[in-house]
């Protein structure tokens, strides 16, 4: 049996996702990757759908933290499956990686289809 997360995947794969199969996938992968790389030095943004800090290093309690990564829920939902690389996504212009820590290529993908 198929969980919600396949489905979503499956309609994601198929061209005919809709907002709720994005949110559900953004959140979902973000989950895997804080699993894979636990820790507070760098937060990761996918708006409108979710933001978690992860990697191990300095942990920020106030304002704008020092490592930021911010890009599109598509892209995001990309780079966790390994439909395209760090270096792709970077060159789109889309995603927005500043501070230390902020390359993710070691940690993608977090599953592969």
């Amino acid at each position: 049996m198929s969980t919600p997360f396949d489905q979503a995947l499956e309609r994601y794969a198929a061209g005919t996702a809709e907002r709720p199969d994005l949110k559900l996938l953004t959140k979902e992968l973000l989950k895997l990757l804080v699993a894979k790389a636990p820790g507070h030095a760098v937060e990761v943004r996918v708006p409108p759908y979710g933001a978690v800090q992860c990697i191990e290093g300095p942990r920020h309690t106030r304002g704008t933290p020092g490592a930021v990564v911010e890009l599109p829920p598509e892209l995001w939902i990309e780079l966790a499956l390994g439909r395209t690389t760090w270096p792709e996504a970077r060159s789109t212009g889309k995603l927005r990686a500043s501070g230390e820590r902020t390359d993710l290529s070691e940690l993608l993908p977090l599953v592969t289809t």
